[in-house]
């Protein structure tokens, strides 16, 4: 049996993508068309329904991103109402001598229970309803949404660079890093877009206003003129139909407004609107307890309400009581065996007392240990687990593992990182509080601690929790505790990958490369060179910075060239040639355009025979060496100012010598050569270092 098909207009109508162009145009629909009372009826009741639902899921979110689509709902929902306005004032105006009940139930209703009985009564109070709408919630909610825009705005570029630093530090993969980039991009749009529809319920509340007047006005002309009604009945008639309209249309008009206060003015956190109140408002009992002993002063006074006050004032105490009683018996702890400690016997030495050096340690202060145990929610562990598995998937082979222990020697907020059992680094970090970094485009200053990031140098700020929003919106980048000790570490690791790379770990690597291609790496080691030379090999590129993850490439290099030279210095330049295309991705990553730093000719060539005779370091002249070395640096600054890598492209016999000289002064200036650059590749010189001064 065949199963029943749907006709392909039915198809079309119930698909998503067309939803939104047949709203609109039943909308623009009401707006010509004239609708029964029976349609008003229900359309009203709708409209009512409908800004019920938007304030209450205004009320659920719990930050203003889970309701992103209110601007538009705001746009719909007054479109909505301005329709339903134009097709009741047709129906007042061409049926409203009939009676009251001309454009439907729901309208006539509205119109009785609010004047009831006093037409006087019913206008002033509808008129308030439309200021209170007007001048109170919509212009408050507005201006909440525009002050909300421009400071997240502002805060873009800090948020961004919390992000790249929570990135590099391995606590966080692509993937979230995509998805909060795309989080604080909405954040900014959706705070503009709720500036600008608040307009509309601004315009919809004067709007209401005007067509309720030109109801009772337009409904006296024509009920006197055309019907010959007299004035008494055409003023009751059209005013109760102008006020029901107007009433019916501004109560959802008001509703919305609360819903658009409510999601533009809360704070983001982990519970809903009506949780935050309980929360904040009642859970401390000290203040319930002040509150009811000045309510039930005020119930003593003669002449006051004496019984609605202090009744109050009895509910206020006993829910102190309530809230105190709680919060003691949360804080009864259960009590806690004490340990004895048994003093072993002591044994004689042996081999076992001799512990191997670890590779890379960090020793933290003991105010520090809460960031490493994880009973009291520490996560540096996670961190540095995930600054591991980044640096293998970026270097191309595994760091050795981070051994942590606390040092009672350090100061209480300090850290030191060791590798091989030497100090390499340190730096403080003060647990509880956040570290404000300042990149170089901030807008203001903060209170607190002066200090400068342990990473890279940058002057930084200590920093309360409270105050993050204050200073990410001056533009400082704001990481906590665990990120400066997380980024520094990948720094230093990722600084000293060539130190990690030992003889274990190559052979490590070997294997791993010899499950896919054992006959590659079985002609190479030790057929052609031995495991020492390819890890010297490995060593001199990873100390210039080029990643080893196309291991393929180096070990069919190695394996070309081995029979001509054993030199790890000449392989290491062969290999360079090989990889120039990801050298320079790595630098460049995007465009077709390289701009570097190249030499003076007559420099050059200084250093290509001082090269040929001797090494550059040794047979440079001290006065030429330091010039050279402070001009690297010089042109190094102006290019990082400029957004751009600091890249020297020299010839290719000086370019090893040049790199190693400039190591120590200029550790972030990468040399490459003329021979690693693609073809493909435009060259555009941006500086020159001379060899004159």
């Amino acid at each position: 049996m065949n199963g029943f098909k749907l006709p392909a207009w039915a198809a079309t109508l119930g698909n998503r993508n067309v939803a939104a162009p047949l709203i609109i145009v039943l909308l623009l629909a009401m707006m010509i068309l004239p609708l029964p009372a029976l349609a008003l009826d229900a359309l009203f009741s709708f409209n009512i329904a409908l800004s019920i639902m938007v304030l209450l899921i205004g009320l659920q979110t719990k930050k203003a991103l889970d309701f992103i689509a209110f601007p538009t709902v705001l746009l719909v929902t007054t479109m909505l109402r301005l329709s339903l306005n134009v097709a009741s004032t047709r129906v007042v105006l061409t049926e409203g001598h009939t009676g009251p009940d001309a454009a439907g139930k729901v309208i006539e209703a509205f119109g009785h229970f609010l004047i009831g009985g006093n037409y006087t009564v019913g206008i002033v109070v509808f008129v308030i309803l439309t200021i209170i709408n007007f001048t109170v919630v919509t212009k408050g909610a507005g201006r909440i949404a525009e002050v909300g825009a421009r400071f997240t705005l502002d805060a873009m570029p800090g948020k961004q660079m919390a992000i790249d630093a929570d990135l590099n530090a391995g606590l966080i993969g692509e993937d979230e890093a995509r998805r909060r980039r795309s989080e604080v991009s909405q954040e900014s749009e959706f705070y503009g877009a709720m500036d600008g529809a608040s307009k509309y319920v601004r315009g919809d509340a004067v709007a209401g206003i005007l067509v309720t007047i030109i109801n009772i006005v337009g409904g006296l002309i024509v009920g006197m003129v055309q019907h010959d009604m007299a004035f008494a009945d055409a003023i009751k008639n059209y005013t109760l139909l102008a006020i029901g309209d107007g009433l019916v249309a501004q109560i959802p008009s008001l509703i919305i407004s609360v819903a658009a206060g409510v999601v533009v003015s809360r704070v983001a956190n982990k519970e809903d609107i009506g949780g935050q109140l309980v929360t904040q408002l009642f859970t401390n009992p000290n203040v319930i307890f002040i509150t009811a002993g000045i309510i039930g002063c005020m119930g003593l006074i003669p002449g006051m309400p004496n019984f609605a006050f202090l009744f109050l004032a009895t509910l206020l105490a006993g829910l102190g009581y309530s809230v105190r009683k709680k919060q003691l018996a949360a804080e009864v702890e259960p009590e806690v065996e004490e340990k004895t400690e048994v003093v072993a016997e002591t044994e004689d030495a042996s081999w076992d007392d001799v512990l191997p050096v670890d590779l890379v340690g960090l020793e933290v202060g003991y105010r520090l240990i809460p960031l490493v145990d994880k009973a009291q929610g520490g996560d540096l562990l996670k961190r540095i687990k995930g600054i591991r598995k980044k640096f293998a998937q970026e270097v191309g082979f595994l760091a050795p593992t981070v051994h942590i222990r606390d040092n009672l020697e350090l100061k209480p907020s300090s850290y030191r990182i060791t590798l091989k059992g030497v100090e390499i680094a340190s730096g403080e970090s003060h647990y509880g509080q956040l570290l404000a970094i300042d990149p170089g485009m901030v807008t203001g200053t903060l209170a607190g601690q002066t200090t400068t990031d342990p990473a890279f140098g940058l002057p930084a700020v200590w920093i309360d929790n409270n105050t993050r929003d204050e200073a990410q919106n001056m533009g400082f980048t704001v990481v906590d505790a665990g990120t400066v000790i997380a980024t520094h570490l990948n720094h230093i690791i990722s600084s000293h990958a060539a130190d990690l790379l030992g003889r274990q770990e190559v052979q490590q690597l070997l294997d791993h490369i010899s499950k896919e291609s054992p006959k590659l790496v079985e002609d190479l080691v030790p057929k052609l060179l031995p495991l020492s030379m390819v890890q010297k090999v490995l060593q001199n590129l990873l100390s210039e910075g080029v990643h080893i993850r196309d291991m393929r490439t180096i070990i069919e290099t190695l394996a070309e060239y081995a029979t001509q030279t054993q030199d790890a210095s000449e392989l290491t330049a062969q290999i360079r040639v090989k990889l120039g295309r990801a050298i320079v991705q790595q630098l460049f990553p995007s465009g077709n355009e390289v701009s570097v730093i190249t030499l003076d000719n007559n420099l050059e060539r200084l250093l290509t025979q001082a090269v040929q005779s001797n090494s550059a370091s040794t047979a440079i002249e001290p006065n030429m060496a330091e010039t050279l070395a402070r001009q690297a640096e010089s042109a190094a600054k102006q290019q990082e100012q400029m957004g751009m890598s600091p890249v020297l492209l020299v010839s290719a016999p000086i370019r090893a010598a040049l790199a190693k000289f400039l190591r120590r002064s200029v550790p972030h200036l990468r040399v490459l050569s003329h021979e690693e650059l693609p073809d493909s590749k435009i060259i555009r010189v941006t500086n020159l270092i001379g060899g004159s001064a």
